[in-house]
């Protein structure tokens, strides 16, 4: 027997009239398909502007004079770098230095942090390092996200707001006015373009939907989703990382600050580092679809592929993958699956837009 949704989301409505089985990810209902072809919605996010129901992403405020001291304690980023309107991608770790969750903090201002995470167990770590402190922690399933992403994202939203989106830089957030609703606009997405994400009411959001789709906004699955972030080379939590993995496996070490004071797993992570037995990679699969599989070399296992995808942009398969951390990009490999044996390269990431121009663009 199924089990019930815990979240709905309040666009369900839009996701079923255009084809969406709603599939469960994180609790909610989610736009895994629609009757549109998901290479179009693809070429739609390079070349135009699509969107993303995002609500599934778990939004928890943190608030009170202790608010930014639980962050600090929960993530492996120095949080009081993060000044009010910025924010700053980072890891949640387990007590033995491995990867919990990954997550995006923003700073709202007067004692006020949101952090919005997906399938992994921040919530849980969050309440934990929150014990005892003067601090008030709200899980906040009203506050919707769409995700606007793509080369005309800006133009399309800019008109229709309140401020200057043009000059917000990347990583930075702000309160706005969206076709005459309230909601706060940052410069963030998971599509390895220029985007942003709108967080806004359930009573606003769908109201602010149509009126995207009325600006030639497509609307995008999270199929979709999955071939533009592993273009970029973006990871997704429980298939590139798990909390078997610490951040300087999966090439997440750029999220620790390693001057700050104490943190969930300091120890163990800094203690760990140097040792590490796998790395992330990237790989093109001499496959003319997306394949999934055992890597090996000489004949010895190691490594495998995690996130796979036919790239109808780029003309190649195309995967995320641990391997064995000796072995350097260039390297052919073997891949064997379910009715597959073929060969693959080691290629370094992103495989799309390497300098990050586009999401990064001033």
């Amino acid at each position: 027997m199924t089990e019930p949704l815990s979240r709905a989301s309040a666009l369900a409505s839009r996701h079923a009239a255009l084809g969406s089985g709603l599939e469960d990810w994180n609790g909610m209902g989610t736009a895994w398909s629609y009757a549109t072809d998901t290479c179009d919605e693809h070429d739609a996010v390079r070349e135009a502007a699509g969107m993303f129901d995002m609500s599934p992403l778990k939004k928890v405020f943190v608030r009170g004079p202790d608010a930014a001291a639980v962050l600090d304690h929960l993530t492996t980023r120095d949080i009081g770098r993060i000044a009010p309107g910025q924010a700053a991608y980072l890891s949640v770790l387990t007590e033995a230095g491995t990867m919990a969750d990954d997550a995006i903090v923003s700073n709202n201002g007067g004692d006020e942090w949101m952090i919005v995470h997906g399938s992994g167990d921040t919530m849980a770590h969050l309440r934990s390092s929150a014990a005892g402190q003067n601090v008030e922690v709200a899980l906040d399933d009203d506050l919707h996200d769409i995700s606007v992403q793509g080369p005309k994202a800006l133009a399309i939203l800019d008109s229709a707001t309140s401020v200057d989106l043009a000059g917000l830089p990347y990583f930075h957030h702000m309160p706005a006015q969206l076709f005459g609703h309230p909601c706060r606009i940052s410069r963030t997405g998971y599509s390895g373009e220029r985007g942003y994400e709108i967080f806004a009411n359930a009573s606003a959001v769908e109201d602010i939907w149509d009126q995207l789709v009325g600006a030639g906004v497509m609307p995008c699955s999270f199929t979709a989703l999955d071939k533009l972030r592993i273009e970029a080379g973006l990871l997704f939590y429980g298939y590139d990382m798990t909390d078997a993995h610490t951040p300087w496996e999966v090439g997440l070490g750029f999220t620790v600050s390693q001057t700050k004071g104490e943190f969930r797993g300091k120890a163990a992570l800094m203690a760990a580092r140097g040792g590490e037995r796998i790395r992330n990679a990237g790989l093109v699969v001499d496959h003319s679809d997306a394949a999934s599989g055992l890597l090996y070399l000489n004949g010895h296992e190691v490594g495998a592929i995690n996130s796979p995808c036919w790239s109808h942009r780029l003309g190649k398969s195309l995967a995320l993958a641990h391997i064995q951390s000796g072995i350097a990009d260039g390297t052919a490999l073997e891949v064997r699956g379910d009715a597959i044996e073929t060969t693959a390269h080691v290629a370094s990431l992103p495989f799309y837009d390497p300098g990050k121009s586009r999401t990064h663009a001033k």
